[in-house]
Parts: C-alpha cells; structure tokens; sequence
C-alpha cells in the first residue's frame, strides 16, 4: 500500500485524462494474441507508470490507441483509489467537500460513472485503515449502513480484495 496526502490522491482521481496522463510515462506497444487480423498491425496497445505512486496499467484490448489511453486512465484512477491510502483521524474526520451528496441516510446515492464514486472507495478504504478493518465503524463516518457499505465493496473483486488485505492485515477475518 502506498501513502500520500488526501489532497494529492484526490487529485489524481478527480483529474481528466489528460491531467492523469501528464503525469504518467505512457509507453505504446503492439499486443499479441487474440483479437483479429489488425491486431498486431499497429501500436495500439497502452501502458500507463503513474510517476508519483510507480503503478502499472495497461490496456490492450480495443485496435483504437486513443480507447485504450482512455481505458488505462480508468484503470490508472481505479488502482489509485485501491492502493494509495491516506492517514484518516477518525475522531476528528469530516467528509471533504468533493464527497457531499455520495451517501444519505445508509445509502450510496452516487453511481459508479460520477468521478466522486472512485474518491468515496478510497475514503471507505482509508477509513477500514484507520479502524483496524472493521467496517461497521468505517460505516458510520459517511453515514452509510454497515450492510450498505460491505455491498459497496463486494461490488467489484478488486474492492474487496483491498478491503479484506486491510482486514488481514488486522488480524480480522475476509468480507464475504
């Protein structure tokens, strides 16, 4: 896990792309495998070093470079949200102001395309961190339901494979 400020991670994961790019070496190549005739003709296939934090992402999946540089982009802000914590005061937290309106009485009410949904993972993860994994108290820093936000992890693997190195690492036993 990497640390930085929350200012600076939020940044990163509110930036478009090509802010996010500025920051990173962006390296072309050509993909092997399946994926049809034109496949290998061209460099199209991306991959993304985020300078700052030294991740990796690529994308090869599309013949066109520019969906592909758009891909890892989302890949880039995703595995940023995943694996850069920032230190969290639990008695002393207040949401930031980015994250006004993503959560209301125990519900997420922000979908997964607004570019805050990434910013409240991070947060949610930044605060399992900050109380030793366990995820009722987590909950209640963005008045959200525990339920609600184990449902929120366990929406995507990556999520919760994240969520539950932090509960390993508490000694406490995986989300499920």
């Amino acid at each position: 896990m990497l640390e930085t400020t929350a200012t600076t991670r939020n940044a990163w994961l509110l930036a478009d792309d090509a802010r996010l790019i500025a920051e990173c070496q962006l390296d072309r190549y050509r993909a092997s495998g399946p994926g049809g005739q034109h496949r290998n003709r061209t460099e199209s296939a991306i991959r993304l070093t985020h300078r700052p934090t030294g991740i990796v992402v690529t994308a090869t999946e599309r013949r066109s470079q520019h969906e592909n540089r758009a891909k890892a982009a989302d890949r880039l802000r995703q595995a940023i949200a995943l694996q850069v914590r920032c230190p969290l005061e639990p008695d002393t937290f207040q949401p930031p102001e980015d994250l006004a309106g993503t959560t209301r009485s125990g519900r997420v009410t922000v979908g997964k395309r607004d570019p805050r949904h990434l910013l409240l993972i991070a947060y949610i993860l930044d605060a399992l961190a900050a109380f030793a994994g366990r995820a009722a108290d987590a909950a209640r820093l963005f008045d959200l339901t525990t339920s609600q936000l184990v449902a929120l992890l366990r929406d995507d693997p990556k999520r919760l494979a994240a969520a539950n190195a932090i509960r390993a690492a508490a000694g406490l036993d995986p989300l499920r």
